[in-house]
């Protein structure tokens, strides 16, 4: 399993190379004519299906843009990359993923997991060994526990691994009217991929790095009142329209980039275009005939748009770019406060589990 490379230490401040789609973008209509054709030479019925769902797309080489200058000479992009749109808590994913690889049987498949969630791909599905917070996009779990609590400090700062420890809560908490584990698609495409021979791949970039740019991305007060959000969601004694009917983590992302849009941009856009890059530039899917990606259904726009608007300007060091200008009294005074709210935070949560216990 190619797990992408490692964010460095430093990295550059991030500069957006691709804007996000313009409202008039459809996906599905930018490369439907390839799309179609495709599946009607691979003559599986259910590969149409999916096309004219829009739940399937193909997007060929030819459509990438050029290859950057930067690039080495060996490097060879994909001759087609498919992307599969699913739902994270739906059974009808599973069979989706399974039909999709089995009928395309890729070079690579590229899943929207990083390293830090790829336990989510192993989580067992179970019910007699379901854990007090049900399995999701924010999850610590797994048999590394200790290696993702310590990979989100290193990568994101405690910052970044309080917000996740708080989401992971509230998103258990709003998702527990589901009847599913988390991921199953994951699950499905890692077994599949062990079945035909095909290198699993973690294409999202790291959640670390994502909750750290929506963390700086808000105001102290927005930060303020999210937590204090997150907080009531998850004390909360009555239950909300979102238990009864399960919510995604593309649907959570929205509703929180609904009262805070500065989220937007990290929680999604950048996301997106760190997905296309995983797609067709990466090194796992080097002189591949064939990668297949597994991801959100909410996230397919925005990855067809980089992949066909993409001039050679997607560049993992400034996917993945971290800034800060901060002095050492700065930072010192400003860890001082955040390591004391993160306390407070994480107390809090504690004194919630046992409750919940």
């Amino acid at each position: 399993m190619a797990a992408g490379p490692t964010p460095p230490a430093t990295a550059a401040p991030f500069r957006p190379p691709i804007p996000p789609p313009p409202p008039c973008f459809d996906y599905r209509a930018a490369v439907l004519a390839d799309t179609r054709s495709a599946a009607a030479a691979s003559g599986s019925p259910a590969l149409a299906a999916l096309v004219e769902s829009g739940a399937l797309v193909r997007v060929p080489r030819r459509r990438f843009g050029p290859v950057p200058a930067w690039r080495s000479q060996d490097f060879v992009e994909p001759e087609e990359v498919w992307i599969l749109g699913t739902s994270h808590l739906s059974p009808e994913s599973v069979a989706d993923v399974e039909r999709v690889l089995r009928a395309v049987q890729p070079d690579n498949v590229v899943v929207e997991l990083c390293r830090s969630r790829a336990g989510i791909m192993y989580v067992s599905s179970d019910a007699s060994d379901e854990p007090l917070l049900k399995s999701n996009v924010f999850s610590l779990g797994g048999a590394k526990f200790f290696g993702a609590v310590n990979r989100s400090i290193n990568l994101g700062g405690q910052s970044a691994l309080a917000l996740r420890l708080l989401l992971a809560v509230f998103s258990s908490r709003i998702s527990s009217g589901a009847n599913r584990p988390f991921g199953e698609e994951f699950r499905a495409a890692r077994k599949v991929s062990e079945d035909i021979g095909a290198q699993l791949v973690l294409g999202d970039r790291p959640i670390e790095i994502t909750l750290e740019r929506a963390w700086k991305s808000l105001s102290w007060d927005q930060k303020t009142n999210l937590v204090i959000s997150l907080f009531r969601g998850i004390t909360s004694t009555t239950d909300t329209p979102d238990e009864k009917t399960a919510v995604s983590p593309y649907e959570l992302y929205q509703k929180l980039s609904t009262s805070y849009p500065s989220l937007l941009q990290p929680l999604i856009h950048e996301r997106d275009m760190f997905l296309a890059w995983s797609l067709k530039r990466s090194k796992a899917v080097n002189k591949s005939k064939t990668v297949v990606g597994v991801v959100g259904k909410g996230h397919m726009n925005g990855i067809v748009y980089a992949l066909i608007s993409d001039q050679g300007d997607l560049r993992f060091r400034d996917l993945v770019g971290r800034e800060s200008s901060d002095t050492w009294v700065t930072s010192l005074v400003k860890g001082l406060i955040r390591d004391t709210i993160i306390g407070l935070v994480l107390w809090a949560l504690y004194e919630q589990l046992q409750a919940l216990l």
